[in-house]
């Protein structure tokens, strides 16, 4: 299997961390706002500054991301709130293209799906059928095919989302714009995209062409692809925001609140997530997983210049971004506008949260058996299951406070959860 060169090469190759720069300490993003109280329903989680509460009734089997069906969250206006659990909507998804300058990029969307879907979404569809039909198909079906001989157990390789299904109807909805790591897909975290479209988010991701699991050779971890990729990212943005642009799935097509836009990314993901903040005013809040925004590779990015709110994910056994992109984040945390948030996820490794863990040799670091970053010690790496629902319950509490204003989600986001695996620090 081809392999790629890893960002901790990069990183290692500066003999010292570029030294950050913070903020005005005045300036940060928006931070909260009162909610309401009174009956829960999904118009409620979509309703700006409303309450986003439901009993968030966690569904059960295979693929169920949740550390603890039973375990309640936050609350709002009177009304449970269980970041730790899918929302009450069923996950819609559909696959459509975007044409980006000289690229066409193809995009996955997750949306909150009408009831009619429940059935739908709990049967799932195999993660091939992300992938269109031809060789790219035929190469995800026999990586899949090949996942014994790893003896690893991290890809989730059935989705809860049923396809082509019609919009709950209830927008318009806060929209989360992602970002996948070098050389992954866009469906890398379907996961945590699944967990924010149950709680009423839009979710949207492109292929960055060229730099894709199915791309040979690879672009390059740099600044000038990151820019290209940031453009990619902008001109799905574009798209989604044109109620006239029919090549959008209809279910989320005139369906976004262009005023309460997100964006996340995972490691070169959380780099081009950054920039977007820096360079596109739509952007409110961000939120970086296992990279730091600013580093000495990408020398165009400025936490000086990033105003919205951030909350940064740290994989304490990342053995590909190792200690030096570990520090970075770090820094990175201590340098940011206020408020920002920083979850430290022990023995988590870089390709932990993401649903491709151990699906190629170069995603094996986070799964299974390792070596810790730390002592040099034989491990097991946290399961992906687990690091994948302790994502996805803070990103959902993240873009509940930041894009939705709901001030009750800021305890979460000051609460280890699991406390035997996260530390979580905040600014405020």
């Amino acid at each position: 299997m081809r392999r790629f060169a890893s960002l901790t090469l990069l990183l290692a190759a500066c003999s010292t961390a570029a030294a950050t720069t913070g903020p005005d300490p005045s300036a940060g993003g928006t931070d909260s706002s009162d909610s309401q109280s009174g009956s829960t329903t999904l118009d409620d989680l979509t309703a700006p500054g409303g309450t986003t509460g439901g009993s968030g009734v966690p569904t059960t089997g295979e693929g169920t991301d949740t550390l603890d069906p039973n375990a309640t969250g936050t609350t709002s206006g009177g009304a449970e709130q269980d970041y730790e659990a899918p929302g009450p909507a069923p996950v819609g998804n559909a696959t459509f293209s975007v044409v980006a300058g000289d690229r066409t990029l193809l995009v996955e969307a997750w949306y909150p799906a009408d009831a009619s879907a429940q059935a739908a979404a709990e049967a799932g569809h195999p993660i091939a059928e992300f992938v269109p039909e031809g060789p790219q198909r035929d190469e995800m079906v026999a990586l899949l095919g090949q996942l014994s001989e790893h003896g690893q157990v991290g890809v989730r390789e059935q989705t809860r989302s049923a396809r082509g299904a019609a919009s709950a109807g209830a927008g318009p909805y806060p929209l989360v714009m992602f970002s996948h790591c070098h050389g992954c897909v866009r469906f890398s975290m379907f996961t945590i995209a699944e967990r924010l479209a149950s709680h009423g988010f839009v979710v949207v991701a492109p292929d960055h062409t060229g730099n894709t699991l199915f791309d040979e050779p690879q672009a390059p971890l740099d600044e000038a692809f990151l820019q290209v990729r940031v453009a990619d990212q902008r001109a799905v943005l574009d798209a989604v925001l044109d109620a006239g642009n029919s090549a959008v799935p209809e279910a989320i097509r005139g369906a976004i609140d262009a005023t309460r836009i997100g964006a996340m990314g995972h490691s070169y993901g959380a780099a081009t997530a950054g920039r977007l903040a820096q360079e596109d005013d739509r952007i409110v809040a961000a939120l970086p997983i296992a990279a730091p925004v600013q580093n000495p590779i990408f020398s165009g990015t400025k936490l000086a210049e990033i105003v919205e709110p951030q909350l940064f994910v740290l994989a304490v056994e990342d053995n590909s971004i190792g200690k030096i992109g570990n520090q970075l984040i770090e820094s990175n945390f201590d340098a940011a506008a206020t408020p920002t948030y920083l979850v430290r996820m022990k023995d988590t490794g870089h390709w932990g949260p993401t649903d491709i863990c151990g699906l190629a040799e170069q995603f094996d670091a986070g799964c299974g058996p390792g070596t810790r970053q730390t002592d040099g010690s034989e491990f097991v790496y946290l399961a992906p299951v687990e690091a994948r629902a302790i994502v996805a319950s803070y990103a959902v509490a993240f873009f509940d406070h930041h894009l939705r204003g709901n001030a009750e989600a800021q305890a979460f986001l000051q609460t280890a959860t699991p406390p035997e695996v996260v530390e979580v620090e905040a600014r405020l």
